[in-house]
């Protein structure tokens, strides 16, 4: 039976939010400032324009893979494929322009569809063919990562190299504007840096202020739901999965552009950075679930710890096993102190009464309706 009085949580009321509460939402900001903090203390002029370029350009192809990673991870998954995509349309970016000497527009209009064709065969095995997806994009990855060894037969292709079977050395190179994707700049920055932030806005834009993007969320949420309201799940999956591809080729063509040339062995590493730029992002201001922002947060924490770490003359194991522990304070922070966060609070009526259980609160969430003429709309339930 309600009472007139109103029933209060114990302590939480009188004291506000506890120091656990502040660490969960802010925990990685704080930590990553301490960070900051040391490697200033460390390091002659670490705080400065170059070190904040350096780092946005050196996390620039695993930021990309990583925004496709977290569209994934909104609808349920992750994409275990982005790094063999990576890493293929290196390859692909070089034979066009180094074998078969063609326009670096050329080698980027083929590099973008073969992520779209590669992630859309994510979308078909996982969607339709009901593979489970870590399966799939497994099975992605090691698919690109021997397909773009089998593509130059195991070779890193440069210009001048003589392939087998070929008599005479190949005569074509990269293009001087496809090199100025990632080798020029504009106001100090790198045009691929604009490009990372460019994505990141959008991204960001999609999923916080469009029904499109909070449908995805919804998908993601609970997806039968989803379907029971009138959204075609099958579709905002599909999609995720063939985004994914289609930015880690652009990551891929980045990548491509500061190499110049197509090593058979890069993007090996991209795949263990965009999932840990992507679940540090689950810990950024207590979102709770994937977003761009935090993802953009990760890869600018990860960037920075890599970066002070080599500026400190660090060897490449250390960085791996900092990487490692990054990666794990962020799951910390997500999932172990969040569950204890929302263990239900005993609550007092006001005078002294005995405890009692108190329900969580009810929170309205998004969800899509259908309206009569078939089209889709979201509201609150």
């Amino acid at each position: 039976m309600t009472t007139g009085a109103s029933l209060t949580p114990v302590g939480r009321a009188r004291s506000g939010p506890s120091p656990l509460d502040f660490f969960v939402r802010y925990g990685v900001l704080v930590i990553f400032l301490l960070v900051l903090i040391v490697f200033s203390l460390s390091i002659d002029n670490f705080v400065s324009m170059n070190t904040l370029t350096s780092v946005l350009q050196a996390q620039t192809v695993a930021g990309i893979a990583a925004l496709g990673m977290t569209l994934t991870a909104i609808v349920g998954d992750l994409d275990l494929s982005v790094g063999g995509i990576v890493g293929l349309s290196v390859t692909v970016a070089a034979l066009v322009m180094i074998k078969y000497a063609l326009t670096g527009g050329t080698a980027i209009i083929v590099c973008l569809l073969t992520g779209l064709v590669a992630g859309s065969i994510n979308a078909v095995l996982i969607v339709f063919l009901n593979i489970p997806p870590l399966l799939a994009t497994l099975g992605m990855m090691f698919t690109a990562q021997g397909l773009k060894r089998w593509l130059v037969d195991g070779q890193t292709l440069v210009s001048g190299l003589t392939l087998p079977g070929q008599d005479a050395p190949l005569k074509g190179k990269f293009t001087a504007g496809f090199a100025a994707i990632d080798g020029n700049r504009l106001w100090g920055l790198p045009y691929s840096v604009y490009v990372f932030i460019a994505l990141a806005v959008i991204m960001w834009i999609f999923l916080e202020a469009t029904r499109f993007g909070r449908l995805f969320y919804a998908v993601g949420g609970n997806p039968e739901a989803a379907r029971l309201a009138g959204t075609r799940i099958n579709r905002y999956r599909f999609a995720a999965y063939a985004i994914s591809g289609l930015l880690a080729a652009v990551a891929g063509i980045i990548l491509a552009s500061r190499l110049r040339q197509g090593d058979v062995t890069a993007g090996d590493s991209t795949l263990l950075d965009a999932v840990a730029m992507t679940l540090v992002g689950y810990a950024v201001l207590g979102a709770k679930k994937p977003n761009a922002f935090g993802t953009v947060i990760g890869a600018l924490f990860i960037g920075v710890v890599l970066y002070g770490l080599t500026r400190l003359q660090m060897s490449y194991y250390t960085q791996d096993l900092i990487k490692g522990l990054v990666l794990i304070f962020a799951l910390l922070i997500s999932f172990s102190l969040r569950r204890r966060r929302r263990r239900a609070p005993a609550v007092v009526a006001p005078g002294g009464g005995a405890p009692e259980a108190v329900a969580p609160p009810v929170v309205a969430s998004p969800v899509v309706a259908q309206s009569p003429n078939g089209t889709e709309t979201d509201g609150h339930a």
